[in-house]
């Protein structure tokens, strides 16, 4: 059986709410992620000033098994957030390294 695309008027009320939450919840999760990559910017100049490194893997592992738990305790696949904290902490470090090299002075 083909599946044909809704016109707007044609999409259930329901529908049309629960997309309007997800759509607060996606701009919810942009504000986060924008305040705490200032905080870590903030913790990458600090350490480059201290000359201390890019990265820190016990603190790392430590917030990976944190945010598993929670994850689970949560209800959440804690594979999908180990796979997005990784991802976060990549870009964090990555950050550090522009900041070690001297590139970023933001």
């Amino acid at each position: 059986m083909e599946q044909r695309a809704l016109a707007q008027d044609d999409i259930p009320s329901e529908l049309l709410e629960i997309r309007g939450s997800i759509d607060n919840l996606d701009t919810s999760l942009i504000h986060l992620l924008a305040e705490r990559f200032k905080l870590t910017k903030r913790v990458g100049r600090l350490k480059a000033m201290q000359g201390m490194n890019v990265s820190d893997p016990s603190r790392e592992a430590r917030q990976v098994e944190r945010l598993r738990k929670l994850a689970a305790d949560a209800d959440l696949d804690p594979d999908f957030a180990e796979k997005f904290i990784r991802f976060v902490i990549e870009e964090v470090i990555r950050h550090h390294e522009t900041f070690q090299n001297g590139s970023d002075r933001s």
